[in-house]
């Protein structure tokens, strides 16, 4: 999986925004408290603003906050909000690509990656990245030294 910038970014927005203890936070305050260029964090809140993750006000006291809970947010809620499906094969749902041949068993081997993704994307929230406390699949997965190894 390819973590884009653009997906990172709005993971660290929506952490940052889980932590904010009173009122709306201003987004020069998120870009710099996250080192994101302003103007793509603007339009990266204009998309959680519209997937119903993120609320804004205009003003002097306004500013950007969660729309719900941060418990109530997975990661998998965030990416999908500014990238899309977690995976596609071509732009298709890997359930809808076949193959022929000596690669008939592609279909099921994308659609099992998705199905690990998600194992992990929509069991952690925005709550357990702000707190530091991610849950137990996430140090399952991390203890295995070989999960470190770059390839």
């Amino acid at each position: 999986m390819r973590v884009s910038a653009k997906a990172d970014y709005a993971v660290r927005a929506v952490a940052e925004l889980a932590c904010v203890d009173e009122g709306p936070m201003k987004g020069e305050a998120l870009s710099q408290a996250q080192g994101i260029p302003l103007k793509f964090l603007e339009n990266i809140l204009g998309e959680l603003k519209h997937a119903g993750l993120v609320r804004s006000q205009r003003g002097a006291d306004g500013g950007y906050w969660l729309a719900r809970p941060a418990n109530e947010i997975t990661i998998a809620d965030v990416i999908r909000a500014v990238e899309g499906p977690l995976a596609s094969v071509r732009g298709e749902a890997p359930e809808a690509v076949r193959y022929g041949g000596n690669a008939a068993a592609l279909g099921k081997l994308w659609v099992a990656v998705r199905a690990n993704l998600r194992a992990v994307l929509e069991e952690v929230t925005v709550a357990d990245v702000a707190s530091g406390e991610l849950p137990g699949i996430v140090d399952d997965i991390t203890s295995d030294p070989s999960a470190w190894v770059g390839h």
